[in-house]
């Protein structure tokens, strides 16, 4: 038996197993080490984060639910640690890209309901928790008339594609972006 947890890697969860966590905590550590001196080292290590996510997801049989320890160390080895060969250089390895412009989307994988919160932190690289509760303080404050604004994006913002290899979609965000897509789908054909 294998305890599972969720690391966030780049603002979204994906499920580790305990012994892959402590290595995945140990590499990113030691990474944040080699970068303490880079102005942009959070931007830095958030796009190495979503790399070793990417490697994982690229190493995953189409039903695996977390990443092991295999999986990661397979990653990591090819990733190679993080090594700063010149102090002005803004390179840290070859095999780490910089990430493209991030769309405003919703995200199902991981979302509560719509997954509008999930995709707004990803958008502003900040964490999802932090929206979450600011949209909560703004639902009691509001006296309800965020909901109508939350509404409006759910119906306006678009879904991002769902990752086969990712966390599975649960059954309130899955029921609303079937609702949301076919209530979309009426909309244009009226409008053709």
């Amino acid at each position: 038996m294998h305890r599972i947890l969720h690391a966030s890697l780049n603002h979204n969860p994906y499920p580790i197993e305990e012994d892959a966590y402590a290595h995945l905590e140990t590499y990113l550590a030691e990474s944040a080490i080699a970068l303490a001196n880079y102005p942009d080292r959070d931007e830095i290590l958030l796009d190495l984060e979503q790399a070793i996510a990417d490697q994982c997801r690229r190493r995953q049989p189409p039903q695996a639910t977390a990443i092991t320890l295999q999986e990661l160390s397979s990653a990591l080895e090819e990733m190679g640690p993080v090594r700063i060969d010149e102090p002005d250089s803004k390179r840290i390895n070859e095999n780490v890209t910089s990430a493209a412009p991030i769309l405003f989307q919703q995200i199902s994988q991981g979302a509560w309901i719509c997954g509008v919160c999930l995709g707004i932190a990803r958008y502003l690289r900040i964490d999802v928790t932090l929206i979450r509760g600011f949209a909560a303080a703004l639902l009691l404050f509001s006296g309800g008339t965020s909901l109508l604004f939350y509404g409006v994006l759910a119906g306006i913002v678009p879904y991002a594609e769902i990752d086969p290899n990712g966390p599975p979609v649960s059954r309130i965000p899955a029921k609303l972006r079937e609702w949301i897509e076919y209530l979309r789908g009426n909309i244009a054909r009226l409008t053709r």
